[in-house]
Parts: C-alpha cells; structure tokens; sequence
C-alpha cells in the first residue's frame, strides 16, 4: 500500500445506468459549436477550428439534486449539452477510431458565471473561474454506448420552470462527436474516465435560486436539477 503526504480524496464517479459508477477524470467543453449559439455570443460560426476549456473532475454535480446559486455573480447561465464519456484515450485518435473510444453519454449542464466571463473578456484574462468553478457541471447517469447506440442526431433541450429556453439537435453540432474526440486529442492525449462536453444550443439565459431545471437530449436520461 503506497502511503501519501495528505490523505487521497475521493474520485468524482457519475452513475450508469444498469452499470458500475463512471470515474471522472478530467472535463473538457467544447466552444461555440453550435452555429446559433456562436451568433448569440457575437461571433461568426464558420467552422473555425475548435476550442476547449476545462472544468475540474469535483466540479460534477450528480441529479436530482439542488445546485447552490455560486457566489461572485449575479448573472448565471446554464448551457445544455450531450456529454461523451471516454472508455479509453489516446493521442492523435483519427476520425475514424474515434467512436471505438466512447463508453457512453450523458446530459450536462455548463453553469457559467457569466458576468464574471464577460468581465475576463474584457480585460483580455482568462475566464477559467466564471466556468470551472465548484459544482459547475450537473450531469444525468450515463447511458453506455452499448445500450443507446452513438447519438449523431436528436432534441436538445433545457427547460426553466416548465418553459423551454433552449432547443436544438445533436445534428446541428459545428464539430460532430468523431471529430472533436480527434481534434482535442491532437492538442493534448485523453485519457479514460475523460468527459467532453460537446457544446450547447442557442437559448442561453440566467437563471435565479428557486429555479427548477430539466435538461433533455434524446435517448438519454433527463437531467432534473433545482437552483438553491
């Protein structure tokens, strides 16, 4: 047994339906990958290459559960996003072993301080904290690969109090799953246990404590979350 200077935390680990819990090992977020999404930020969507940042693994916040309103903000935005869970990794994965290192999927919601992030912009520093801040990332339970099959089209939605705010379709992604997986893997190697969050659809708006969030990607598990 290998003794440490600080005792081990616990790893982050996402339930799977009719399956063994997943464990997390790194996030990433995709971008501006859907084109209405890009133009509602004020950018143009034309396929420019892809990029990323990153959340922590103990950023994942499980369903069914309140989400704590974060503090240094008065403007916080869910996005809705199909989430992929990777079995295995590797570096320079072509686009067409790319769907072989899938485990399954997941909905996700990137919560964003947004003012904090328009703020960052600004000054022209990085906005690490207005998205990889503590409980940033509620996720459903994963559905594998085997079960669901691999999403390439289907409703994408996040609904706020029974009124739906955002919509669209897996299909309308800038970048598709083989092709991002690709792409991020040229930048950095993945790893198993990684999740990438594949981008969200335009619609994006605050929201305020007492909220009651569901989001919805076909085929998958509803995730259903309260803001407290």
């Amino acid at each position: 047994m290998t003794n440490y200077a600080i005792p081990l935390w616990d790893t982050p680990t996402i339930p799977v339906v009719d399956g063994d819990p997943f464990p997390v090992h790194r996030i990433f977020c995709v971008g501006r990958n859907y084109a209405a999404h890009a133009r509602e930020m004020g950018h143009d969507p034309d396929r420019e290459p892809p990029f990323f940042f990153a959340k922590p693994a103990n950023a994942v916040v499980l369903n069914r559960t309140t989400v704590p309103y974060p503090d240094e903000t008065s403007d916080m935005h869910p996005e809705i996003e199909m989430v992929v869970a990777l079995k295995e990794g590797g570096y320079r994965i072509p686009e067409s072993a790319a769907l072989d290192k899938i485990y399954g999927y997941c909905v996700g919601l990137d919560m964003t301080r947004r003012d904090m992030q328009s703020g960052f912009k600004e000054m022209g520093r990085p906005w690490e904290m207005a998205k990889g801040f503590d409980r940033s990332a509620p996720m459903s339970e994963i559905h594998t690969a085997a079960s669901v099959g691999h999403l390439s089209a289907g409703a994408v939605t996040l609904g706020v109090n029974g009124e739906v705010r955002q919509s669209g379709n897996v299909n309308q992604l800038i970048w598709n799953v083989e092709e991002t997986i690709s792409y991020l893997s040229g930048l950095i190697e993945l790893y198993p246990g990684d999740l990438i969050m594949t981008g969200t659809p335009s619609g994006v708006s605050a929201v305020v404590k007492g909220d009651h969030l569901v989001g919805h990607v076909d085929g998958l598990t509803d995730l259903d979350i309260t803001i407290g």
